[in-house]
């Protein structure tokens, strides 16, 4: 990493290798020994960045407990991205520690968190949402029809998706952090932080819910708890519906999606699709059976 900073405002620069990211990412230290996280993205990353970055200010301006945007601009390696520190432990990595009653009440945090982000209206020309996710959703069958892999009971999921596509009428939506769940969130003196907002996008908020497998497959409290903390109380049926919607259309993509990482991407996948098929009953039931009723 070039010095990016001509004053040599910091003076150690770690490197940070977690995470699917392509942009290098590192832990700098300035002169008064604070932590900076500092991610460096391709020149042609420049707009998306800046729009992200104004993005990132909204979040924390609405209180999203989250890495402090400081500064995004240019440099000699490409666009930089200038956040503060969190300095605490990754949730996934806690949370099997901590009792049922923790797990459920900081799912119900991740919610209200969740619905702070999404208070953030998409583009007044964004495309309308049932014409756009059908689209996707073509693409994905025909991806997975010819990758070459099958995996039980995929005709069960597709024929859930093609009877379901009506709930995609008429969908509001908004701002999305992209892939929210566990893995993206960290554990700083005890509250619940929010990290890498780099899948971002804008689109239905309910479809937000379709990584809630990630965080359901290690704690059934936590995942039911974010769905209460979001709503306030229960969610309504149709929301289940279209979480079971959203939640096949990801299986479906993860399959193909894992096969450039290698045998060990395509296993966890492959397993994944046979967990949402129990939770869903063969997508006969929208309620996942991890919910807690």
């Amino acid at each position: 990493m070039t010095d990016i900073f001509p004053n040599k405002r910091f003076i150690k620069s770690e490197p940070i290798f977690k995470g699917w990211s392509s942009d290098k990412k590192y832990c700098v230290t300035d002169k008064s020994g604070v932590k900076y996280l500092l991610r460096i993205s391709p020149f042609e990353k420049y707009e998306a960045r800046e729009s992200l970055f104004k993005i990132l200010e909204q979040c924390f301006s609405l209180g999203v407990p989250m890495c402090v945007p400081i500064e995004c601009s240019t440099c000699e390696d490409g666009v930089y991205m200038l956040q503060g520190w969190i300095d605490g432990e990754d949730l996934e990595a806690v949370l099997p520690l901590m009792s049922e009653t923790e797990q459920y009440v900081l799912g119900i945090k991740s919610g209200e968190i969740l619905r702070k982000i999404h208070s953030i209206p998409a583009p007044e020309k964004q495309e309308k949402w049932a014409a756009r996710f059908n689209r996707k959703t073509d693409n994905k069958i025909v991806e997975y029809r010819k990758c070459g892999l099958r995996f039980d009971g995929d005709e069960d999921i597709i024929a859930y998706i093609e009877r379901s596509r009506v709930l995609l009428e008429d969908r509001p939506q908004c701002f999305q952090h992209g892939d929210y769940h566990i893995g993206n969130m960290m554990i700083e003196d005890g509250e619940l932080k929010i990290i890498d907002f780099d899948r971002n996008d804008f689109g239905d908020p309910w479809e937000e819910f379709n990584r809630i497998v990630w965080s359901a497959a290690e704690s059934p409290h936590f995942a039911t708890g974010q769905i209460r903390g979001y709503f306030g109380g229960e969610p309504p049926q149709e929301f289940f519906k279209l979480l079971a919607f959203y939640i096949a259309s990801n299986t479906l993509s993860s399959i193909y999606w894992a096969i450039p990482f290698g045998q060990d991407e395509v296993d966890t996948s492959m397993k994944q699709s046979q967990d949402v098929l129990k939770w869903f009953d063969n997508m006969q039931n929208p309620i996942p059976t991890w919910y807690l009723i």
